[in-house]
This record gives structure tokens, sequence and C-alpha cells, in this order.
């Protein structure tokens, strides 16, 4: 008699979860196992690297300018507390369920098959869109300093931008690389990160230290600007919530501190990565969360300190919107700052591009272990032990969308796939506390079920103050993804099987 264990289904149909048990076994499987080889400071290094990236250097002074004044400190204080809700809901469930997939496996064990699918499509698009962004903004960083050295790409090589069709070479080429790399192993990705990382916060922490000399008082007066009604959007550009019940969110005052906070917190997005590593970490009930709320905590206090150096060196009403920071340093006759400046950001979009294509590759990897993907993609290397299948096909299509497509459009699709992702991991949280009670939780999140609802309703706000065509390109996708759930992964998932291998003949 056979003593391998099937995945046993809770449930039937759609709705049927996979049991948390099975899910760790699953992970034991030498074929479709990941080496466990990363630490909490590997993890810490890996939420620092995916989150410090443009938001610093940029939207620091956006907001500033146009939304909250000196005030934008609190802002980002505000966005933390947020992202703080959902790190916690998503420490309990990666130190109780340390299988790679994050939000995906969490909602697999709490929610069912179809909701964890839904969410397992959605950080699909999320982290591919998010690497494709990021990779065409490290161009435009490297092509700038190409500028300055006098060296220059042809325009048809510089990709699509101004109405011009054109392919990114540069951005192309950074994805196929970083592929290579995670196709290798997961160490060497977090030592190149390290790196990278230590490079990038040092500059932060340059710009903060050197920036302080250079604050003026008087540019915090008044550190809450009056408010001022906002014009809002009109048509598929305005916000859900301005559609659904004619409110329009205001700038400056108290209640542009709260607008401001909802714009930043896309500053955060990124802390979540953490969790798909789970599967690889070497003591993952104790590290993943001090990975997750590590990193958010060392952001957010960068993030406030950057903000009150920014506009302190500079009054708000004068900050730059392209490159605040190193503009405020040009106007206080300091340009080797500026340049410094310019340099730290194109080095830290490298490892934030990198993180969201390993957060991908391990998304489609735990779904095609579960049959709902072609197992085809979830064998590992026999010599890397990481997923190599899935890893090539996901970095050759982000590179060829890198590559050929202008997706500032589509930009924000990764900013409501992430709160999406923060709504279903809280639900899950309140509902495993009830349905498993059993389960050991080396980590368990404060006063349940308050910090997930909590969450939960911050991140639906947020979600309401998104572009109601952002909604619509959204529901598109989920469409889609319905129909290749239906056709394909409700008849090949391994819940599926058992359930009907399980079944008494008559």
């Amino acid at each position: 008699m056979s003593t391998q264990q099937d995945p046993g289904p809770g449930g039937k149909g759609i709705f049927r979860t996979k049991d948390v048990e099975q899910s760790i076994r699953d992970t034991e499987d030498p074929e479709h196992a990941l080496r466990k080889s990363l630490s909490a400071l590997d993890l810490t290094v890996f939420g620092v690297g995916v989150v410090i990236g443009t938001g610093i250097f940029v939207l620091t002074g956006v907001v500033a300018k146009q939304t909250a004044g000196p005030a934008t400190a609190i802002a980002f204080a505000v966005a933390g507390v947020v992202c703080a809700l959902a790190a916690l809901c998503y420490a309990e469930f990666a130190s109780t369920v340390p299988v790679a997939g994050s939000a995906y496996t969490f909602s697999y064990a709490s929610l069912g098959e179809l909701p964890a699918w839904i969410i397992g499509w959605d950080l699909v698009l999320e982290l591919a869109l998010g690497c494709a962004v990021v990779a065409v903004g490290w161009s435009g960083y490297v092509r700038s300093l190409l500028g300055n050295a006098g060296l220059s790409l042809p325009d048809a090589l510089s990709g699509t931008q101004n109405g011009r069709f054109g392919f990114d070479l540069l951005a192309f080429l950074l994805v196929l690389i970083l592929t290579a790399i995670l196709v290798i192993g997961v160490k060497l990705s977090s030592r190149i990160t390290a790196v990278i990382v230590g490079v990038k916060v040092t500059v932060v922490l340059l710009v903060i230290i050197v920036g302080a000399f250079f604050i003026n008082g008087a540019n915090y007066k008044p550190f809450i600007p009056p408010s001022q009604e906002s014009s809002g959007g009109s048509g598929l550009s305005a916000p859900i919530i301005q559609l659904m019940a004619g409110f329009t969110p205001s700038n400056f005052g108290v209640m542009g501190i709260f607008t401001a906070a909802a714009v930043v917190f896309f500053a955060f997005i990124g802390f979540d990565i953490v969790a798909t590593a789970a599967e690889e970490t070497v003591h993952p009930q104790r590290d993943v969360p001090r990975g997750i709320l590590g990193s958010l905590l060392i952001c957010t206090v960068l993030y406030v300190a950057v903000s009150l150096v920014v506009t302190g060196m500079q009054h708000y009403t004068e900050l730059s919107v392209d490159a605040p920071l190193a503009d405020a340093f040009k106007a206080v006759g300091h340009p080797f700052w500026a340049g410094l400046i310019s340099f730290g950001a194109a080095v830290g979009l490298t490892s934030v591009c990198m993180i969201l294509l390993l957060g991908q590759t391990r998304v489609f990897f735990a779904m095609s272990r579960d049959g709902l993907l072609p197992r085809t993609f979830s064998h590992v290397h026999p010599r890397f032990s990481t997923p190599y299948r899935s890893t090539i096909l996901l970095g050759v299509i982000v590179a060829i969308v890198a590559g050929f497509t202008s997706i500032e459009e589509l930009a924000e699709l990764v900013n409501i796939g992430t709160l999406f992702a923060f709504v279903v991991v809280a639900l899950g949280v309140i509902i495993l506390r009830r349905t498993r009670p059993d389960l050991p939780r080396a980590f368990r999140t404060p006063l349940v079920p308050f910090v997930p609802i909590a969450s939960v309703l911050a991140s639906l706000w947020l979600m309401l103050n998104l572009p109601a065509e952002t909604w619509l390109r959204f529901g598109v996708w989920m469409v889609i993804g319905f129909v290749v759930y239906f056709v394909y992964g409700r008849r090949h998932s391994r819940l599926d099987r058992s359930s009907s291998s399980s079944s008494p003949t008559p």
C-alpha cells in the first residue's frame, strides 16, 4: 500500500481549501522543492531593496508641492501605519504557512481554490507590470546619466515615448540579465541585492545627513498649508469614489495629509514580496515576520526623514516635480549631490526590478505546483534548485513588455493589485483563526479581528481613490482569469484529482 499522502480537499467544488499541512508537505518533494538559504537579514534586505525606489527620490517632492506641503512627513507616517496593519497579517500567515506564493498560498488555505486563483492571477499581473515599469524607469535614468557623459542611444533603441514608437534596449537587457541571476540561485540574488541596497541606502543617508545642513526653518511655515479644493478628474479618469458618491479629495490642510497618504502609500509597495520567499528561508517561522516588519520600519523612517529634509531645504511651492531631491541640492549650489542622487536612483531600481521578478516567479511556481497552471513550470533546476522554467518564461515575457511598451497607463494596475491582495490576506487571517485555531503560529497578529478589519478598510479606502479606468482594466484582467481557471485550472487542480481518486466507488 502506498504511503504517499495526497492533498486532501477541505470542502468541495471551487471553494475547496488546501490543508496547511499538505502545503508544507509539498515543499519536501525533491522535484518541486526550493533550496532553503535565506536569513532574516536577507529578507530585510529584499524588503528594503524593493520598497526604496523612485518613490523616495521623486514622490516626496511631488506630494509636498501638490498635496500636503511639509506635512508630507506625516502622510508618510500615516501610509506606514496602513502598511503595518497589512504587514502584521502577512507576518502571521507567512510564519504559519511558510510556502512560496504569498497571498495566493494563504488564500488557498483559508478562502478556497477560486479565491486563491483570483489572487494568484492578480499577483502575476501586478508583479509583471511592476517589474516592466521599473525596468523602463531604470532605462530612463541610465540614458540620462549617459547623456551627462556625452553618450546617447539611437532613438529607435530608446523606447516608446512622446508618441514615438521604439524598442527600449536597456530595459530589455536588464530584465534578461536579472532573469539569468535568478535562475542561478536565490542566494546569489540576495548577495547582489545586498550590495545594491547598501549603495542605495548609503546614498539616501548621505542625502539626509548632508541635506540637514541646508535646512531653513522658514521653509516649514506653514507646516500644514491651508486647505484647497481639488478639481478631481472627469469620466473614467476620476477616482471611483468621486463617481460613486460625488466626494472629491482636497489638497493641503488636514484632509490633504490623508489624500497625500493615499498617494505616497504606493512608495511602500513591495514589502509583501518578502512573504513569497518564505519557502526559501532557513527559519521561516522566526525570520519572515522579522524581515517583513523590519524592512517596513526602516523604509518608513527613511521616507519621513527624506521628506523633512527636502521640504526644509526648499519651500514646498518651489520644489521640482521631476527630480525634487536632486533639484533641491542644485538650488542650494551643490550639483555634485544632485548627480549622486541620480546615480543612487538608477542603482536602486535594479534591486526593485530583481525582487519583483523573484516574487512573480514564486507565485507562478506555487500555482503550477498545485496544478492550476501547467505542472511543467513547477520543476526546479537539478543543480540550482530554482524554478528555472517559470523564471525563464516570465523573464522573457517581462523583457519583451518592457522593451516594446510604454506602460505608464497600466502602472496603477500594480497598485490596485497590491491593495486587493492586502484585503484578501487580512480576511484570510480572520477565517483561518476560526477554522484552524489549532495551527501553531510562531507570530500572531495582535487584536484579531480588529487589526485585520482595519487593514481591509484602509486598503479599500485607498482603492476607492484610484481612477475608474484602473478598476475597469483590473476587471477585464479578472474576467480573463475566470475563463482560464474554468477552462484549465479547475480540471487540472491536484485537489480536484485527489478528491476524485478518494471518492468511494460503487
